[in-house]
This record gives C-alpha cells, structure tokens and sequence, in this order.
C-alpha cells in the first residue's frame, strides 16, 4: 500500500500545483497554520478578551484613553488594539486602523485556506492522471506479464493516494481553518466594537465642551 516514490511523486506534484495557483507566500502560510490548526482555541481567547476589555473600560473611565494600553494582555491582536486606541488623536483613525487590520487578517486567513482548497482540488486530479499513465502501461506491456504489476500498482495507488489527501487531510485542513477564522475574526470584531464604544463615550464631553467654547 505504501510505494515511496509513487508517493513523494503525488505530494511534489501536488503542492508545485498549489505553489503555481497560490504562489510562495500563500503557500507558506498555510505550512505555518498547521500549528495553529492544533493548538489555536478561540473560545479561551474571547473569554479572555472579554476579561481584558473589562480592565480596559475601568482604566479608561478612571485614567482616560491614553492610559487603556498599561492593561498587559497576551494576545498580540489585543494589546496592538489597546495601543493603537491610547495613541490615536481621532475615534475614526483607530477605527480604520481596525477595518484594514481585520480585512488584512482575513485575507491571509483565506489565502492560506485556498492553498489546502486546492490541494484538495489537484490530488484527486493527480491520482487520476497516474492511474491513466498505469493503464498505458499495462497495455504498452501486455506481452511481458511480469510488467503489468508494476502498472497496474501505479494505477490504483495514484488514485488511492489522492483521494486519501484530498478527503483525509486537506479538505479537513480546509473546513478546520476556515472554522477557527471565522471564530478568531468573530470576537477579535466584537473587541473592536466595544473599543469603539469606549471611544465615542469618553470624546463624548470633549466634543460637547467644543460645541460650548465655539457657542
């Protein structure tokens, strides 16, 4: 069942198709969130944001805005967010800060979701087209008996060794990370929201002591 250069053929093969449609950094990417694909846990990480948001509003209402960044958090996305609220001058600068963050975020989390998409796509494409190369074998050798074995492994076994990728390991890669991204950007928006509202609340009594100076 196992022929190891049928198989490191499939796999090169495989991945150059998902390098070709891809490219390097895409490609990379998605070798990298194999990791996260184990150890990533949304739900701990909304929980503890929510926590954090907690602090963020009481040092906000006490300190003010400029202060919201000395809550230490864990989270990379969650202490740039806290320090991008206490540096920005305007609530509309940090929220566009938050847009472009979070559609950048997006767009690396599909990039590298489409790269397993598509190993998906070519692996059963590649075992077709290994199992076409073994039965033109198997014909082109029909007068050596000893040659149509060696064929006609190559035929099923291309076949077998892509549809195993394509429905046991990137399809589900696939589902899992858009699953985990979905979820990720899910409380990292709510986090926005609510930095948002703390925003508008506390430049709310600067915008009205404006509004009185002018009048």
């Amino acid at each position: 069942m196992v022929d190891p250069l049928t198989l490191l053929a499939m796999v090169g093969g495989i991945f150059l198709i998902a390098l070709c449609q891809n490219g390097a950094a895409a490609l990379g990417r998605a070798i990298a969130a194999l990791r996260p694909l184990v150890t990533a846990d949304p739900a701990r990480d909304r929980d503890a944001a929510r926590a954090a948001m907690l602090k963020i509003d009481q040092v906000a209402q006490l300190r003010g805005l400029s202060c919201t960044d000395r809550v230490k958090t864990a989270n990379p996305f969650l202490t740039d967010a806290a320090r991008k609220l206490a540096n920005s001058e305007r609530t509309d600068l940090f929220e566009l800060w938050a847009a472009q963050t979070l559609a950048d975020r997006a767009q690396r989390h599909a990039g590298a979701r489409n790269v397993w998409l598509s190993i998906a796509d070519a692996a059963p494409a590649l075992g077709m087209a290994g199992t076409i190369i073994g039965l033109v074998g198997m014909f082109a050798a029909m007068d050596d008996p000893a040659a149509l074995g060696p064929a006609m492994a190559l035929a099923l076994l291309t076949t077998f060794y892509g549809v195993v990728i394509a429905n046991m390991i990137a399809a589900p890669i696939a589902a899992r990370l858009a699953d985990l991204s979905e979820r990720e950007l899910a409380w990292q928006q709510e986090v926005v929201a609510r930095m948002l509202a703390i925003a508008r609340r506390e430049n709310a009594p600067l915008r009205r002591a404006s509004i009185r100076e002018v009048a």
